[in-house]
């Protein structure tokens, strides 16, 4: 079964940078894609990013083009977001998910779509 265990999280000033990850207990294929979401208090769930394991096809929300960098790493079953030129609207408590093994050639966006969720990190940007 996949699960998912996210780190990285902490307090950083405006313009720092964070690197989060995420263990898969399972093989990289056991899923077809791995997505990072966000969410904030009184928000929505966000899509910052997601890759696809057997491709490495990325998609990143327009809000974090530029800042914010998506990867993985199959011998560790990790999935990592590179957070730079953060800024204290990036605050909120981020979600790595896994979608299901058939293939897609992108990963999807929606939240429905993964089936597999973290227990989330925290991520504060101070001003």
């Amino acid at each position: 079964q996949v699960q998912l265990v996210e780190s990285g999280g902490g307090l950083v000033q405006a313009g720092g940078s964070l690197r989060l990850s995420c263990a898969n207990s399972d093989r990289p294929f056991a899923s077809n894609s791995m997505g990072w979401f966000r969410q904030a208090p009184g928000k929505e769930r966000e899509f910052v990013a997601a890759i696809t394991w057997r491709t490495g096809n990325s998609i990143r929300a327009d809000s974090v083009k530029g800042r914010f960098t998506i990867s993985r790493d199959a011998a560790t079953n990790t999935v990592f977001l590179q957070m730079n030129s953060l800024e204290p609207e990036d605050t909120a408590v981020y979600y790595c998910a896994a979608d299901r093994p058939a293939y897609r050639r992108l990963p999807p966006t929606e939240a429905i779509e993964y089936i597999y969720w973290g227990q989330g990190t925290q991520v504060t940007v101070s001003s």
